[in-house]
């Protein structure tokens, strides 16, 4: 190959390297051909590996999905109120793994910490819904019924008289429930309860008389006067009855 024909000057060079080309085709193909198998049974390896090592790593990978899931969505951030499936608490602190939570009483409408810290792995933001209560925080549309007996006690005029007393217990934060009921409407675009208190007058499936009350106060006070209105709900009920047996 080397020898030099007549007015060619680069044809053995040119004859070299397709020789080269084709000797390393040639000695690579048969080498595939010999480790065949063995670089058959090295690929399965690595991808048995690789399965084995995302099945191993799958929560993990989860709760980094939902890391991303919370940080582009901002669903929530540190220091709200938020519902996490059957979970309510305060948010306290939020990594790429976990979101720690400060529980809150909400489903019993104490709005009271409970004293406990819920530690969530961030999948769960993925396959259960999350609801941000933090327009509860500070002010809330609060309701319980009170139920009853039917009897001869006339409850349009326990209506009135519980309104009243609603209304009365509201009125030192009357001017701050306002303006905060007017934030809320702006922000969320929808009419929404207060702050006005309310009594609506019902009866249970079982024929009994239900008198549901429901007003907007701070939510560390729900509960405080929820308490006081039952009080002047029973001595009223109680001061009718004894004042229609002294009668009678």
């Amino acid at each position: 190959m080397k020898r030099k024909p007549t007015n060619e000057d680069h044809f053995p060079k040119r004859l070299i390297n397709s020789a080269n080309k084709i000797a390393t085709f040639t000695i690579t193909l048969g080498i595939i051909l010999i480790w065949l198998s063995e670089l058959r049974f090295l690929a399965l390896s690595v991808a048995a590996f690789v399965v084995a090592l995302v099945m191993a790593t799958r929560e993990y990978i989860q709760c980094l999905l939902g890391a991303v899931y919370i940080a582009t969505t901002r669903a929530f951030s540190i220091g709200d109120w938020i519902k996490v499936g059957d979970h309510y608490g305060e948010v306290v602190r939020s990594d790429w793994l976990s979101t720690a939570l400060l529980e809150i009483e909400v489903s019993n409408k104490s709005y009271e910490y409970t004293g406990e810290t819920l530690i969530l792995p961030n999948n769960k933001f993925l396959i259960s819904s999350v609801t941000n209560l933090n327009f509860i925080k500070r002010y809330v549309a609060h309701s319980f019924i009170i139920t009853r007996e039917p009897e001869s006690v006339n409850f349009v005029q326990l209506k009135e008289a519980i309104l009243l007393k609603a209304n009365e217990y509201c009125l030192p934060f009357k001017d701050v429930a306002e303006r905060y009921n007017n934030l809320l409407q702006h922000r969320l675009g929808i009419s929404i309860f207060g702050p006005e208190a309310s009594v609506r007058l019902s009866t249970s499936e079982l024929g009994k008389n239900q008198i549901t009350i429901t007003i907007f106060c701070p939510t560390h006070e729900a509960l405080n006067i929820e308490q006081k209105l039952i009080d002047d709900f029973m001595l009223l009920w109680y001061q009718i009855v004894e004042s229609t047996k002294t009668k009678s």
